[in-house]
């Protein structure tokens, strides 16, 4: 445990640069500062800062030792405070990336409820699809979907979203309706840019076919998908919850209704186990919420949820 403390008091002395600062702002004497910090370097058997007059300066063994040191402290931290956060209501600013689709038309009504819950949370969202670093950036959770690429993230599953083909009426009208997924191959297909962009997998109870697709629209934005598929230009796969509002005004249709794409996954990426109240809350909110997404119909899910507040 005091092996853990001067770890603490290292961390500090680094980040204020200064023996004086660091101690000032821990309640200490500045002396007793510099003893523990001796004490540490001489345990360890290396020089962890150049001291001079007027400044330190980290040895190359100190500053891999910061780097460690910071990371175990800050989960040290976080340990206690989510022990006396389960007394507590959490607060703080909860930073995170969210696809826009998604939480356009899937997450908004659940935050509005999560906010309701905890008044002591405020939030700042990043809706843009850019990769985002967890370690260097200060963001809490990045919700994406699809299957995690970053192995060294901590990927929760939050659900999984059944996706259906859909057309505009008068796409169909114009251009003939398919009556197999192999009759796409002679369609407008609006794809979304991934690695297998030019085939689509449909299943259709035991059935499961890979056909190939093709067209002239390859997007990255679901939402533009779903608008330009209203507009007539095509057919595009997409989940129920996005084509909900115009399958209801007759804006799109189904097609091929006994065939089903794959189902995505959604996940939330953090970069360590050990998470604040704000973010842990936050996780398991959207879990219990969005869990039975995969086996009932989503939209009316959600329609009942947004009438119901």
């Amino acid at each position: 445990m005091e092996l853990l403390n001067d770890m603490a008091l290292f961390v500090e002395v680094v980040k204020a640069r200064s023996f004086r600062r660091a101690a000032e702002a821990m309640g200490m004497p500045n002396s007793t500062l510099s003893r523990r910090i001796s004490g540490l370097e001489k345990a360890i058997g290396l020089r962890l800062l150049h001291r001079t007059t007027r400044k330190i300066e980290l040895t190359e063994a100190g500053q891999l030792y910061f780097e460690r040191c910071k990371r175990i402290v800050e989960e040290a931290r976080l340990a206690h405070e989510q022990l006396g956060e389960m007394l507590a209501q959490p607060s703080g600013t909860l930073r995170a990336s969210l696809p826009v689709d998604f939480a356009t038309i899937y997450l908004a009504p659940l935050i509005a409820e999560f906010a309701r819950r905890y008044p002591g949370i405020s939030f700042d969202f990043d809706l843009t699809p850019r990769q985002v670093d967890l370690v260097s950036e200060p963001v809490d959770v990045v919700i994406r979907m699809g299957e995690p690429a970053n192995s060294n993230l901590i990927a929760r599953k939050l659900t999984s979203l059944r996706r259906c083909l859909y057309a505009s009426p008068r796409y169909l009208e114009l251009f003939g309706e398919p009556g197999h997924p192999a009759d796409l191959a002679r369609h407008e297909c609006l794809r979304l840019r991934t690695a297998k962009a030019h085939s689509w997998t449909l299943s259709s109870g035991n059935e499961r076919v890979e056909v190939e697709v093709g067209g002239r629209f390859q997007l990255n934005s679901v939402g533009m998908i779903r608008r330009l598929a209203s507009l007539d230009l095509g057919i595009g796969v997409l989940a129920e919850g996005i084509a909900a509002d115009d399958l209801a005004s007759g804006n799109l249709r189904r097609v091929l209704p006994q065939w089903y794409a794959q189902p995505i996954p959604v996940y939330a990426l953090t970069e360590t186990r050990l998470l604040p109240a704000k973010t842990q809350r936050f996780i398991e909110f959207l879990r219990e919420q969005l869990e039975d997404a995969d086996s009932s119909p989503v939209a009316a899910a959600f329609r009942n949820f947004s009438l119901a507040h």
